[in-house]
């Protein structure tokens, strides 16, 4: 989780409006000013500068908290999205906090309001049904494990790397770094594929006219040659599964190789490119598009 200058500079902001009111605070009450404050309590001046203390106390504490949590950036990606989901219950809490705190600095009773309103919290919270699934569907998929900050997952036709888990949405981020925020209730029929071995396929096309018996004869060497060069993204030696294809213009072979997921897309671009310069060193050049033409010699 990379810190962000935002959070720095929110940080320093509340507490600098934190010493502020604090400080008028302070003077007002250090300099006698009995009439002026007499006046400032009857118009409960007092309060607000209570209020706005704890305001920016509460927003200067929870994001201190979410710094400390920035700090750290475990491997495990279960550990990630802990981080990621208690994240984002810091701010609904502290969303909370001070709503209560600041009515009852006010001298609102707030636990009448609660009990008074146990009519209107229905309404809402029939109103609020898919708040509440995101929230429940959140939960139990944190409990499930079904995926995780980092995990590359597709859902709806949409494949990304999940960058971060909330308490009511999900960031999921593709290749081109498109972000899509998807309702934890829409998490619907996820294929993470983060928990398999995936495959990176290459198809090479080799002309007809190719000695197939020689050329297979030294794939096993190539094979090994391209491992030994590549053992970051492969994680065995690629595999020749034979003839895919019998085209218009040449015979395709196929090759597959083990990879993680997210190195899908560069390990078939790394096999192209070692089978391409490996064939050619075999003798084997890759065809071009051709058409025989046949002509009709004239009558006599």
């Amino acid at each position: 989780m990379k810190l962000k200058t935002s959070v720095i500079i929110r940080l320093i902001v509340c507490v600098a409006l934190l010493l502020v009111v604090l400080g008028i605070g302070s003077l007002a009450d250090g300099f006698g000013f009995s009439d002026l404050i007499d006046a400032i309590r009857d118009v409960r001046w007092v309060k607000v500068l209570v209020l706005f203390a704890m305001i920016f106390g509460v927003i200067a504490f929870t994001t201190l908290l979410e710094i400390i949590l920035k700090l750290f950036e475990p491997n495990s990606h279960r550990a990630r999205s802990v981080l990621s989901i208690f994240s984002s219950l810091i701010k609904y809490v502290s969303a909370i906090v001070i709503l209560c705190w600041g009515l009852t600095i006010l001298g609102v009773n707030v636990s009448t309001i609660v009990a008074s309103v146990g009519i209107i919290a229905l309404i809402i919270g029939f109103s609020a049904e898919s708040l509440i699934a995101d929230v429940v569907t959140g939960t139990f998929m944190l409990f499930e494990n079904q995926y995780n900050v980092g995990d590359i997952v597709e859902v709806g036709g949409f494949r990304g790397t999940v960058t971060n888990i909330g308490i009511r949405t999900t960031s999921i981020t593709d290749m081109g770094g498109n972000v899509k925020i998807v309702n934890n209730s829409a998490m619907t029929n996820i294929l993470n594929r983060s928990n398999m071995t995936s495959r990176s396929v290459s198809d090479i096309a080799v002309p007809y006219g190719t000695d197939l018996e020689k050329l297979e004869a030294g794939i096993p060497k190539l094979m090994t040659d391209i491992l030994a060069a590549h053992p970051d993204v492969m994680k065995a030696e690629p595999r020749y599964l034979g003839v895919q294809e019998l085209a218009d213009s040449a015979v395709v072979l196929r090759f597959v190789v083990d990879v993680e997921e997210k190195d899908i897309y560069s390990g078939a671009r790394i096999l192209n490119h070692d089978l391409l310069l490996g064939f050619r060193r075999l003798g084997v050049e890759c065809p071009f598009p051709q058409m025989d033409v046949h002509f009709d010699k004239p009558q006599a």
